[in-house]
């Protein structure tokens, strides 16, 4: 049986591994889309999306990452998770729309999985609490 102390530990755990892997994988993007690789922008425009867009959502993936990363600020937190999300999101489901393969929507299902579950799992410090 856990005590309350193993499942917070565990849920730490658990919460910076999935994390760190997020944050790894929108950094990495974002760098990917602020060169404006070639096949990035070939994504992008398959998607139907005009290439300026790659500036604006590389430069808001880093800033996401850094709210998420630093201590307190939790409401910024808040609209890090929520930007991350509609961004992934909208991303699936424009591949989706397009009819792209398995493979090309892939990243974006599971960028969109891992801020899900950076999200649930977040500690109870990085959470804003509402009082009644």
């Amino acid at each position: 049986m856990n005590t309350p102390q193993q499942s917070q530990k565990r849920t730490r755990i658990i919460y910076w591994i999935f994390t760190l892997w997020m944050a790894l994988g929108m950094v990495s993007t974002a760098i990917v889309q602020l060169m404006k690789s070639q096949d990035e922008l070939l994504n992008f425009t398959n998607l139907g999306y005009p290439s300026y867009l790659m500036t604006i959502i590389g430069i808001w993936k880093i800033l996401g990452v850094i709210a998420i990363l630093i201590p307190k600020r939790l409401l910024l937190k808040e609209w890090a998770y929520a930007g991350f999300f509609f961004v992934m999101s909208g991303a699936v489901i424009s591949h989706l729309i397009v009819g792209d393969t398995g493979g090309r929507t892939f990243p974006a299902v599971l960028l969109f999985v891992l801020v899900f579950i950076s999200w649930y799992f977040r500690p109870a410090d990085r959470k804003i609490t509402i009082i009644d």
